[in-house]
This record gives C-alpha cells, sequence and structure tokens, in this order.
C-alpha cells in the first residue's frame, strides 16, 4: 500500500514579495507584481515588462563568497528553500540523511550567466570565462545546492520540462516518498531569465503581451482583450513527507497531496491540440490516482498563461474532464498578479493552492474585466473569495506538449 505525503512547508519568492507570508498576503489581496523591466535596458525590446523580484538581496540567504558561484535561479531557490524550512521547522537529523532527497527544476536554468558569461568572452577572450560559470548555470545544481546546505543525502535529481518542470519534480517526489525511496523531499522549481534573451526570445516568438504602457493590465487570463502572456520569476518549493514521519516529529501539516498525472500532447512545439486532449488527460489521469470523482474537486490553479489559444483550450479540457461540475468550480490564474515563472510556475502554484486549502480562500483571476464568450467558467474575477474547499487541482502545461496536474487535500 502506497504511503501518504503531506505538505509541512511551503517556501515561495514572487513578484509579489520574498517569502511565502508576502507572497500569499499579495494573491489574496488581488495585487499587481508586473512592471517595466528594471535589470536591464528594455527600451528595445518589443515587451519591457516582465514580473521581477524586485528587491532581492541574495546575502541575506547565501555567503557572499559563493554568491558569485550561482546563477539567479540557484539564488532564488536556495531562499525560497529557506522560507520552507523555516515554515516547516524541518531538518535534516543525523542518521536520515539517506531519507531526505532534493527534488528541484528549472525550465531553462542560468539564462543570466550564460549571457554575462559569453559576453566576457567576446570582449576579453576565454581566459575570462568565469570558473563557477557551469556550476552557476545547469539546472541540477538548484538541488545540488539545497543538498550542501541541507544536509540531504537521499534521491538528488531535477527536472527541466519546460513550464511543467515544477509539478513534475513535485509529482516525481510524492511518488519517490510513496514507495518508500525517501520520507522526506524538498522539492520545487526556480527560474530567472528576465534578461535580454530571454525577454527577446519569447518576444520572437510574438507570445508576449505588448500592453507596456499599462503593466498592471497587461496579464489577463480568460479576458477577451488578452494579448500574451507576462515574463515572471521566482521559486516555490514544498517540504513533502510521509505521513507518519511528520506526525511523530509534531509538524504543522499544510495540506495532504492526493493525486498527481502527467500526460504528453504528440501535436506541436508550442501549442496544445485545439481539442485539449493532453490537457484533459493529465487532469484525468491526476483523478484517477487520487482515487476521487471529478465532483470531489471544488477549486482548480489553472495554468492560464493570458494566451489566446491556451486559455480557450485550458478552458475547453476542464469542460471535458469535468462535465457539469466544470461550472460549479472555482478556477483562477495566478499568473495574472506574478506573470508565469516558467519552469518555476508550477512550485509558486502549488505552493499558493495548499494556501488557499489551508485558509479556505479562491484566489483571483486579475484583470477579467471583459470575459471571453468561449471562457465561461467562474474564473473568481478580480477579488479573492471565501470558498469551503476539500480537494484542489493544479495545472501545468509546458512546451513540447508536456503536462502535469497536483491534487491536494485540506488537512483536517
Amino acid at each position: 500500500m502506497a504511503r501518504r505525503v503531506v505538505i509541512t512547508g511551503v517556501g515561495l519568492v514572487s513578484p509579489l514579495g520574498i517569502g511565502t507570508d508576502a507572497t500569499w498576503q499579495g494573491v489574496k489581496a488581488g495585487r499587481n507584481g508586473i512592471a517595466k523591466i528594471e535589470s536591464f535596458d528594455a527600451s528595445a525590446f518589443a515587451c519591457r515588462i516582465a514580473g521581477e523580484v524586485k528587491e532581492f538581496d541574495p546575502a541575506q540567504y547565501i555567503e557572499k563568497k559563493e554568491i558569485k558561484k550561482m546563477g539567479r535561479f540557484i539564488q532564488l531557490a536556495l531562499a525560497a528553500t529557506e522560507y520552507a524550512v523555516s515554515c516547516s521547522g524541518f531538518r535534516v537529523r543525523p542518521g536520515e540523511e539517506e531519507l531526505t532527497g532534493v527534488y528541484i527544476g528549472s525550465g531553462i536554468g542560468g539564462f543570466d550567466v550564460i549571457e554575462r558569461e559569453h559576453r566576457n568572452y567576446l570582449e576579453h577572450g576565454p581566459r575570462r570565462i568565469s570558473p563557477f560559470f557551469i556550476p552557476a548555470t545547469i539546472v541540477n545544481l538548484a538541488s545540488g545546492q539545497v543538498s550542501i546546505r541541507t544536509g540531504a543525502k537521499g534521491p538528488n535529481s531535477a527536472t527541466a520540462t519546460a513550464c511543467t518542470t515544477s509539478a513534475h519534480a513535485i509529482g516525481d517526489s510524492y511518488r519517490l516518498i510513496q514507495h518508500g525511496y525517501a520520507d522526506s523531499m524538498i522539492c520545487g522549481g526556480a527560474e530567472a531569465c528576465i534578461c535580454p534573451m530571454g525577454i527577446g526570445g519569447f518576444a520572437a516568438m510574438r507570445a508576449l503581451s505588448t500592453r507596456n504602457e499599462a503593466p498592471e493590465k497587461a496579464c489577463r487570463p480568460w479576458d477577451r482583450d488578452r494579448d500574451g502572456f507576462i515574463v515572471g520569476e521566482g521559486a516555490g518549493i514544498l517540504i513533502l513527507e510521509e505521513l507518519e514521519t511528520a506526525q511523530r516529529r509534531g509538524a504543522h501539516i499544510q495540506a495532504e497531496i492526493v493525486g498527481y498525472g502527467m500526460s504528453g500532447d504528440a501535436y506541436h512545439l508550442t501549442a496544445p491540440s485545439e481539442d485539449g486532449d493532453g490537457a484533459y488527460r493529465v487532469m484525468c489521469n491526476a483523478l484517477r490516482d487520487a482515487h476521487l470523482e471529478p465532483s470531489a474537486i471544488d477549486y482548480i490553479n489553472a495554468h492560464g498563461t493570458s494566451t489566446e489559444v491556451g486559455d480557450r483550450i485550458e478552458t475547453q479540457a476542464i469542460k471535458r474532464c469535468f462535465g457539469e461540475h466544470a461550472y460549479k468550480l472555482a478556477v483562477s490564474s495566478t499568473k495574472s498578479m506574478h506573470g508565469h515563472l516558467l519552469g518555476g510556475a508550477g512550485g509558486l502554484e502549488a505552493g499558493i493552492t495548499v494556501m488557499a486549502l489551508r485558509d479556505q480562500i479562491a484566489p483571483p483571476t486579475i484583470n477579467h474585466d471583459n470575459p471571453d464568450p468561449e471562457c465561461d467558467l467562474d474564473y473568481v474575477p478580480n477579488h479573492a473569495r471565501p470558498l469551503k474547499m476539500v480537494h484542489a487541482l493544479s495545472n501545468s502545461f509546458g512546451f513540447g506538449g508536456t503536462n502535469g496536474a497536483l491534487i491536494f487535500k485540506k488537512w483536517c
């Protein structure tokens, strides 16, 4: 029999605030975290706005001599881990090191470091390339650095499955605990690619909003006037523990994870299939894994990126999976407030979903002013709402047609 898995810690760093409480307060207030880009001169770019983490000082979490060895995504992951550990009261105990694992992903990794070191090479030659270039850049070094700092010697891995990265990291960690490969996992994802090549690349695909003069209105999932997504940065880290392990140490349990689904579209590099088949199947797979009927779900934290095609197709998939119950669900996209964290999105949004269950509050979709007639579900428009919830689902869909869905249960 598979073991039960609970969430005892949530660590969030986002454009809405540094720390879990700051982020969650921003979500409940329906606050916008999107603004004009400050980290580089974006005046020549089609999109000049993003969800940056303002006033982030890595020296508050990392020894100064170590900072230069890490890309920003690693720094954000370490900060979020500190908040998760603090929330959980968790620590790796002597003799239990091999029972604690780390599984933190990133869709792109150290894009900022790649740009910087390539510039150093072009301007000064190969001798000026930093010896820390590679370990500051590669995706699994977020997990590696967390492992080194916590002493966790159990399963250590990283996902890089585009915008589904964090959901897969959390779901895979859930499986590892279920089947006895670990008792505890530090898991989630981080992303930091608000840099010229990151913004320029997505802009070249014409995927980004160009509502540059009104950044607070730019990300508007399911709204008729949406014109693309907004890149965000940050990290979302969860502490997962086997139930009896958590109870034995007297942990304060935030929620239980009860279902995990995966699917592939097998359709297109960047677009979902028109019938939303991959999104439909991943939600069905998560429900099947949780042994739940569709009517058991009360809230969906949707992928909801604010793209014309993606929002419409996710709505269709929800209707197909949930039938008439789809119209009784609360469905929201917190990306409307913090932007799309790409590989970090699923971690941040899973953490927000856990907070929503804990406090029985459905997060809002802000900027939902002119509903798209093809998107006709209850998207919790503009204001958070008290809502009795037992089960909540979090969706993540990525380029290449890779999908993940997580189901969380309120802890009573």
